[in-house]
């Protein structure tokens, strides 16, 4: 399938779809000097989520480092995804997102017609719109195409919120199924499931459990590109109600967790820890930079403690 193929594509039937367990946030990986993204290596990183036995993978999110892709860059890494992704069940939600609607619907549009399974539509960012603003906005990308849509609310990033209120909204839309609520308050993941049946996905790793405790069915996660099977595990023991087990789970992750987005902004912390492991080139796109040697040290140090062997050769290079 080409990058632009017709947008006539269709996804089937969005009210069988279903969204629940780990969606790993994917980081693009780029050639050593970040010229250019490293689809064979993006394709090994899929491979690797789809033998952790993750749900999905998201592609060009927030991790993915979307704002600076350019959007031939963005149309392969999800063409890429979608590729990889295709028969083994696992699914692809393709960030979209924009802060100006007509570009959301176009980037919308775009996804689709590459086969993602749904779209990541974030909150528009910098201007700041009103919740009338955010409703109209999510209703247009909604209405444009035949295609899941999975919203994202993130007010650290964005600078406004989406309330529960709005969300309750959107969920009468057909084509809009879940959210990511990357609020980080259980608070406003309890408003949202006491108002509406819309599908409730952490935003935030240390979450994950907490969120499920008021009736989330998942988690967008971060740290899921290093352990997807351990991530995943949270998530089946909390959908199968098995929580001693997830409280277990849980409290193994939370130093990882917790840690690696303490030492710096996602994701240079992630992609610091994947070159450690050998997964990675580690490289960036300004204005996201490397993290520094004793950054590096205490990445490393996160993950002797999760048990996680460090490379040989990666911790040479950064010694």
């Amino acid at each position: 399938m080409g990058l632009y193929a017709a947008l006539s594509l269709t996804t089937g039937n969005l009210s069988f779809m279903k969204l629940e367990g780990c969606y790993t946030a994917i980081v693009t990986p780029f050639t050593a000097d970040g010229t250019s993204v490293d689809l064979r290596r993006l394709g090994q990183q899929i491979q690797y989520q789809i033998a952790g036995g993750v749900r999905g993978i998201v592609p060009c999110g927030t991790t993915g480092e979307s704002p600076t892709l350019t959007e031939m860059e963005h149309a392969s890494v999800v063409e890429a995804a979608v590729a990889h992704a295709r028969g083994s069940g696992v699914q692809v939600i393709a960030g979209a997102g924009s802060n100006s609607t007509a570009h959301a619907v176009h980037l919308h549009r775009l996804v689709r017609s590459l086969g993602a399974d749904a779209a990541l539509q974030v909150v528009p960012y910098y201007n700041k719109p009103s919740q009338e603003g955010l409703y109209r906005h999510f209703m247009a990308v909604a209405d444009s195409a035949d295609l899941a849509v999975v919203l994202y609310n993130i007010p650290g990033r964005s600078g406004v919120p989406l309330l529960p209120e709005t969300i309750e909204r959107l969920a009468a839309h057909s084509n809009i199924v879940a959210v990511k609520e990357a609020s980080g308050s259980i608070d406003s993941a309890s408003e949202i499931r006491r108002r509406c049946s819309i599908t409730i996905l952490s935003g935030d790793d240390s979450l994950t459990l907490a969120f499920a405790s008021v009736g989330a069915r998942g988690v967008v996660s971060v740290v899921s590109n290093i352990v997807p099977d351990r991530v995943q595990k949270l998530c089946t023991a909390t959908l199968s109600n098995d929580f001693d087990c997830a409280r277990r789970v849980h409290e193994e992750l939370l130093p990882l967790a917790r840690g690696l987005l303490s030492i710096d902004t996602n994701p240079a912390p992630v992609k610091a820890a994947m070159e450690l492991l050998g997964r990675d080139s580690g490289a960036l796109r300004l204005p996201m930079c490397r993290l520094s040697n004793e950054a590096m040290n205490r990445v490393s140090a996160l993950l002797a403690a999760a048990q996680l062997r460090v490379s040989p050769v990666a911790a040479g290079v950064r010694a």
